[in-house]
């Protein structure tokens, strides 16, 4: 097993999830925040608080689909994405 057949392993098995697992999270905080906003409408601390998850969330997938989007094209580059491919 060489170098890149360890890296495609380690992309494929734990930087590919955890990148998922926290776009995720922000969709799920996105999501919490519209709630907070739509049911504290009589509220102005309340829709402030969703506001504010609401924008965190945008943030947070923002960020993750650019990181995604920079281990792709690192992964593409170096042909670590698919370890059937290695040597192309």
């Amino acid at each position: 097993m060489d170098g890149r057949e360890v890296m495609a392993k380690i992309v494929g098995s734990i930087v590919d999830p955890l990148v998922l697992l926290i776009f995720s999270a922000g969709i799920f905080m996105f999501t919490w925040g519209l709630v907070m906003f739509l049911t504290q409408l009589d509220n102005p601390e309340g829709r402030q608080t969703g506001v504010r998850h609401m924008i965190w969330g945008i943030i947070g997938i923002f960020i993750m689909a650019t990181v995604f989007g920079i281990i792709n094209i690192i992964t593409e580059t170096f042909g670590l994405g698919d370890p059937t491919s290695l040597g192309r």
